[in-house]
Parts: C-alpha cells; structure tokens; sequence
C-alpha cells in the first residue's frame, strides 16, 4: 500500500483496517488483486470507496459510472453523516453477522450493505430538492441488488440487513439507530391512502425473515418481530410479537435484540 495511503488511512481506524484486511486479502488471492485495488486501495478515504462502488454498481447504459462517481463524490463531501452513518453500518454488520468475518467484506461483497449506502446517497438527492435523480437512484438499486427502499424514507445509523433480498422500505417511513432485519422484510402501507402512511420503527429493533409491518404504527425501542409475522398495530417497548396478526407473546428477552440478533422467542441468552 502506498506510504501516501497508509498515512490518510490511520486516522480513520475503520478505513485503516479495510485498507489492511484487503492487503491481506490480496496476498491469498492475487487473482482478486484489480478487484481490491480499484475498489479499496486507491483511494485514499471510505468516502471516495464507496462512491467508486456506488458508481461502478448502479452504472447502466442510461446513467454513466462517471456522472454518478461525481453525485456519490458532492454527497459525501456536502454531507459528513453519510460517511459516519457508512462506519457505523459496517460495524453493525461485523458484529451482527456471523458470516461477516472482515470489515472489506460489506464493502465488496454483501448487498445489503451496498443498497443502503447507495439509499442513503439517493437520500441526500432527495432533501436536496433533486427528486427524479432519488428516484433513479431507487429504481437502479432496486434492480441491482432487489431492495427497494423509497429515497424519503428517514434510517438511521446502524442499519443491518441479512441477506437485503427482497426488502421493501416505503415513502413515510421512519427507521431508528442499530436496527437489524433479515430478508424479505417489508415496512409498507395498507392501501391506497396518501400522506404518513409507512411504519415507524424505534431503536434497536429486531425485525425477523418475512416480517411484514403496515401502516403508521410504532414499534417500540428494542422490541423483536418473528419471522413471518403481520404487524398492524402498535407495539410496546422492549417486548416479542408474532403471528398473523401480530400479537404480543412476551418480553424482547435481552436488553438489545437487534445486537444479540435472538430470534429464539424463549429469550436471549
């Protein structure tokens, strides 16, 4: 790694370990050595990373990687909460997912992270009044990655996605910090009705496989939702929902669902 590298990257201890771990990664695998180098060691920020893999990912033949590396590089640059919010969902996938055992591997690897960084880039359009650009944004990582995340609605930071097949995040709605959900998750609404009509999900919330959770309800600071269960109406604080309709069967079990990411109903552990 160049010296010039090494000396911007240790004062961002995140980076500095990508930076490392993809040195590593190179010396088992030269055969992914382009790969590695174009997306993590050339550059000298996470920022300017995850811009290339942001531009490199939604590229088409309507929209060029060299006009979206220039969006993703004046929103990271406008915005320093896209960079921290980035660090912070990497960490939460590192420590959440046991199949995650390097920080790189978010970064070049799982879609989840990669569809919500790329929201979060289509967010920043949109509270800049630039709304039909959001919306390409939106379309491309819904197509690319199969998640579907509307570019107003509001996540917070230390968001983790299992898998991100088949998420779908509506217009209105509102996620809080260290929140985890698993594939085929959706936070919608229950018709054709305008206006605040999407869920509110509180912090540290788990949200299991196939979870489906309607309308402008809140579900509160660390509760846990089963897979496969329809949520409709509200949910206390700290507590465990399941079935269709969703009902309270108990306590969330641990002080953190979304850290310890049990799914077991009996408790955490």
């Amino acid at each position: 790694m160049p010296e010039i590298k090494h000396k911007l990257s240790q004062f961002d201890p995140v980076w500095s370990r990508v930076c490392e771990e993809a040195v590593a990664a190179i010396a088992v695998e030269p055969l992914l050595g382009g790969l590695v180098h174009s997306s993590l060691l050339h550059h000298p920020t996470m920022e300017r990373a995850l811009a290339y893999r942001f531009s490199l990912k939604l590229a088409s033949g309507e929209m060029s990687e060299q006009i979206l590396r220039e969006i993703a590089d004046e929103a990271y640059a406008s915005d320093p909460e896209l960079g921290q919010a980035a660090r912070a969902d990497l960490m939460a996938v590192f420590d959440r997912d046991p199949a995650c055992h390097r920080y790189l591997q978010p970064i070049l690897f799982f879609k989840g992270y990669q569809a919500v960084q790329a929201y979060r880039v289509g967010h920043w359009l949109w509270t800049q009044g630039r709304i039909d650009l959001a919306y390409f944004v939106q379309m491309r990582v819904s197509e690319v990655f199969g998640v579907d995340i509307h570019p107003a609605a509001k996540i917070g930071k230390g968001l983790m996605i299992d898998h991100a097949h088949s998420i779908v995040i509506g217009e209105t709605a509102v996620v809080g910090d260290n929140v985890s959900m698993l594939h085929s998750v959706t936070l919608g609404g229950t018709g054709k009705e305008d206006g605040d009509r999407h869920p509110k999900i509180g912090n540290g919330v788990l949200i299991g496989a196939g979870a489906k959770v309607l309308g402008n309800i809140h579900i509160g600071n660390c509760s846990r939702i089963a897979a496969g269960s329809v949520v409709l109406q509200d949910v206390p604080p700290c507590t465990t929902v399941a079935g269709v309709p969703a009902k309270v069967v108990g306590e969330a079990g641990c002080p953190q669902p979304a850290v310890m990411m049990d799914q077991v109903i009996k408790g955490c552990n």
